[in-house]
């Protein structure tokens, strides 16, 4: 007798990089109307509706993606350490940001938080082409997607020095 579905995995990690979302979506919608909106930002800075479905989207492909590297290292183990290592420590970065840019009002320390980000998101990239290379190439979508998340985030901070 099975005690896992043969399913749950796939499902367990794609799900599980929305848990941060998830949590971090109620800060950034108590801070949307009564700071975010406040801010000066670029004329290239995507309308408020656009983040939710792009990180969605987002974490649902790195989430699969994790999956594919744990199946094709058979689960959890001494050979998985360093590509899921990588990628939960990646994760950790990823969710803070939220409460440190939004909830904190941390500008300056929400791009050193996002630039972490980016280089973790990286050599997570990097460590999983050799395992899976599907699984490297749904990281790419994020490294663009961090990219222009990192140039947002210093024209705002740039911008809006004096503001908390």
């Amino acid at each position: 007798m099975e005690v896992v579905p043969a399913w749950a995995p796939a499902v367990g990690f794609t799900l599980l990089p929305h848990a941060g979302g998830f949590l971090g979506s109620n800060i950034t919608i108590r801070e949307i109307p009564t700071w975010y909106e406040t801010l000066q930002k670029p004329s290239w800075c995507p309308p408020n509706w656009v983040f939710a479905p792009v990180w969605g989207t987002l974490y649902t492909s790195m989430g699969f993606g994790s999956y594919l590297v744990w199946k094709e290292l058979g689960g959890f183990n001494e050979k998985s350490l360093l590509p899921l290592g990588l990628y939960a420590g990646n994760l950790a970065l990823n969710w803070a940001w939220t409460p440190i840019f939004f909830g904190a009002h941390k500008m300056g320390w929400g791009l050193v938080t996002l630039l972490l980000t980016t280089g973790t998101a990286t050599a997570t990239t990097a460590s999983w082409y050799n395992i899976n290379k599907t699984a490297a190439y749904l990281m790419v979508p994020y490294l663009a997607w961090l990219s222009l998340a990192s140039a947002l985030n210093y024209r705002i901070w740039k911008d809006n020095r004096s503001k908390r």
